[in-house]
Parts: structure tokens; C-alpha cells; sequence
């Protein structure tokens, strides 16, 4: 099998775009230093490169991100050849079992909140943990807070994002939670009672049946195309309610969002700017009362 990878124009700067018409990776993964590159031999590989900050392997592509002290001009010949030469020698993609449960770190725009994302799904609706006593019957969550520097954990789908203590710098502990996760979503342990993920799933069905038009079509536009951005910086964002005489959205932010600093300059910019587009004249703000 031959490889010959052509660079595809990006909108991202720091991004350089590969693609070849052979398979590199079945699934989408994103590797940054922190992640176990020891199952990723040529990801591990890119990463001797002093400038290379991420990597993306997804089907027929790989999406490398660099720092910012250089220019993709003066180095993607480079690194293109030094790939072509690795992938026609030979070299491994991948080292591991494709069905091996892996976890891996992403930063957030919040600087007290990691995101921890695993390759399975862990519930079925997002569940948001703000002491020990709310997670009686979520098992890792419960499990994560004997660490003494948690405070805040949220978990959705196939991620959990925690909140640090203020005190605390996650340069200190983020490897050190990243192994407890995967060790302990390894051994098989539950992640949460299965009743308590089914019936929100369900309530939140109901709660939906029950607005307003116009409270109905908000909350659709938050869930198909609000969340899925916010839950990329391991945040997420609820419809709480609209008030028709004064036309305010009430939101609530969870996880990274949650005392996010930039969290008010995505609400003005991005959330309300969209709404109000897309229902013109229904919006007059939109206040997260918990923001």
C-alpha cells in the first residue's frame, strides 16, 4: 500500500490539513502531549516536532495543529515528506485494539475546567454534580470527589468535565485524573445508576411537550444548534424559560460554561445574536441565571 497525502486548504491557520485515499483511522481521535500516544506510533512521531501542539485522525484524514511561533508555509513540506516516508517504510498508524477504551485531556476556555472525553458512551442525558451529596447514586462522580481539589463535576455523553478549586492548578493533576477515569471506567465499574439516566432522559421529553411555540422553538434551536459548540469546550447549555411580556431567555451554563469568563461574550455574540436571527423580534436578551 502506497501513501500519498494531499494538503487541503483550512480556514484554521494553525491547522494543516492531510488527506490521503487511503484509510488512516477508522474513527475520529484527537491527541494532544497528554493523550497515551504509545498506541499512536505516528502521532507519537509528529510529536518530536517542537511545534506541533495537536493531532487528528478521522477516516481519510489527519489534521495537525501547530503553535503559533511559526508558519505552516515554512515547515508542511517537511512534515508531509517525513509522513509519506514514515506511513511508505511501513510504520504503524496504530499499535493498539481498535475496541481499547481510551481517555483523553482537552482544555477548555475555562481555565478551572478539564475535559476528560472517552471513546464509549458514558450516559445517555448530561448530569451536572455541584457536591458530593448530589452524586448518591453516580458512582465516578462520587468516586472523583474524594479528590480534595474537585469541586464541580458534569458528565455528558462521552465526557466529563470537572471544575477545579480556584487554589488548585490542573497542570498538577490532570494526568492523575486522567488514569483514574480510564482505570476506572477499564475495570467495568457502573457510571451511573441506569434509572436515574433513563427517567431524565424522559423528563426532560415531557418538559419539552409542555412549553409555548415560541419557548418550544428556542429550546430546539439551543439543543440542535447551541449545545453541540458548547459541549465541544466541555460545557452545555438548558432553556429554562421566556417570558413573553418582556421577551428575555433565561439559560442555565453548566460545566466549563459555568463561571466561564468568556461565558458573557458567547451569550451577547454568539447565543443571542443567533436567536434573534432566527426569531426575529421574539428576543430581547438572553441572561444565564447562573452566569
Amino acid at each position: 500500500m502506497s501513501y500519498k497525502l494531499e494538503i487541503l486548504k483550512s480556514e484554521d491557520k494553525n491547522n494543516l490539513v492531510l488527506s490521503s485515499e487511503n484509510l488512516i483511522y477508522e474513527k475520529r481521535v484527537k491527541l494532544n502531549e497528554n493523550s497515551d500516544l504509545n498506541q499512536f506510533p505516528l502521532v507519537k512521531q509528529l510529536f518530536f516536532l517542537p511545534f506541533i501542539k495537536s493531532v487528528i485522525l478521522d477516516k481519510h484524514l489527519i489534521i495537525i495543529e501547530k503553535l503559533d511561533f511559526l508558519k505552516w508555509d515554512e515547515v508542511q513540506d517537511d512534515v508531509v515528506k517525513q509522513l509519506e516516508n514514515y506511513l511508505n517504510n511501513g510504520g504503524a498508524i496504530y499499535s493498539g485494539n481498535l475496541n481499547a477504551i481510551t481517555v483523553y485531556i482537552e482544555s477548555t476556555p475555562n481555565p478551572n475546567v478539564m475535559k476528560f472525553v472517552c471513546n464509549k458512551r458514558l450516559v445517555n442525558v448530561s448530569h451536572e454534580f455541584k457536591k458530593i451529596s448530589d452524586a448518591k447514586r453516580c458512582n465516578i462522580a462520587k468516586a472523583l470527589f474524594n479528590h480534595e481539589f474537585v469541586k464541580e463535576i458534569f458528565i455528558d455523553f462521552n465526557f466529563v468535565s470537572i471544575t477545579i478549586n480556584s487554589n488548585s492548578n490542573w497542570d498538577n493533576h490532570n494526568l492523575e485524573i486522567r488514569e483514574f477515569i480510564l482505570s476506572y471506567i477499564k475495570d467495568g465499574n457502573e457510571i451511573i445508576d441506569p434509572s436515574i439516566d433513563e427517567n431524565k432522559k424522559a423528563d426532560n421529553i415531557v418538559a419539552m411537550n409542555r412549553l409555548d411555540e415560541i419557548s418550544q422553538k428556542i429550546s430546539e434551536l439551543i439543543e440542535t444548534q447551541i449545545k453541540p459548540a458548547v459541549a465541544s469546550d466541555g460545557g452545555n447549555i438548558l432553556f429554562q424559560s421566556y417570558d413573553k411580556d418582556t421577551k428575555e431567555v433565561n439559560v442555565i451554563l453548566q460545566g466549563a460554561c459555568s463561571g466561564c469568563p468568556s461565558s458573557t461574550i458567547t451569550l451577547k455574540n454568539g447565543i443571542e445574536t443567533m436567536l434573534k436571527s432566527e426569531l426575529p423580534g421574539k428576543i430581547s436578551n438572553v441572561v444565564a441565571i447562573n452566569g
